[in-house]
């Protein structure tokens, strides 16, 4: 299986029976969404989700598989998509996929908490704009790495509370090329596991 990495949040899965991409949103470019066979939303804010563009894609390709929390029908309109909840298990494109967590993290307690669900692939953690924690061992975690709703003390208390081999981190759409540098410093120094930024289009097999 190869994994590669896209703008912000955005990760595209690739096995012999498919290619799976994860919340291809507004930051992300149009490349993810040019030959996925799966589409996996954590949950509905524009920088994970480009509504648009993916029920374009699906009246393009029937045959599209979409997941996505319940709160996705609002935006897909009469898009057809599988809502998944928390303990849900997902088999596509050759993997099998289960589904963690309910809410987003709370960005300040005047916004509602909209819902936000985790994907986790055979040891890989995708967790969108939360801070679950699967009750499973996750070897590489997709980490936020910056975000309204989250500050760095908090991302790396995050990082230690899965306790991964390695990390990629993500959602860094908001920094600076100077930021992201700072960052990546301050996470590298502070966490544990290996620490490895993708940049946009990089890869690597798992």
């Amino acid at each position: 299986m190869r994994m590669v990495k896209f703008p912000h949040s955005c990760i595209r899965f690739e096995t012999s029976e498919g290619r799976l991409v994860v919340d291809p949103g507004a930051f992300s470019g149009s490349e993810p969404l040019e030959d996925p066979d799966v589409i996996l939303i954590t949950h509905v804010h524009f920088d994970h989700l480009d509504p648009d563009a993916v029920r374009d894609l699906k009246a393009r390709r029937p045959d599209l598989l979409i997941y996505g929390p319940p709160s996705l029908s609002e935006f897909l309109k009469d898009t057809p998509f599988t809502a998944v909840r928390h303990g849900d298990t997902i088999e596509a494109a050759g993997m099998t996929v289960k589904v963690f967590g309910e809410v987003h993290a709370v960005i300040h307690p005047s916004i509602p908490v909209i819902e936000n669900v985790g994907y986790y692939f055979d040891g890989i953690f995708h967790p969108g704009d939360s801070f679950t924690v699967p009750d499973l061992p996750v070897h590489t975690l997709l980490a936020p790495t910056a975000a309204p709703w989250m500050k760095l003390s908090e991302g790396t208390d995050y990082i230690d509370r899965v306790a991964p081999q390695r990390v990629h981190p993500i959602h860094e759409a908001i920094l600076s090329t100077e930021g992201v540098a700072v960052f990546d410093r301050m996470l590298d120094a502070l966490t544990a596991p290996e620490y490895i930024r993708l940049g946009a289009g990089e890869g690597v097999d798992l």
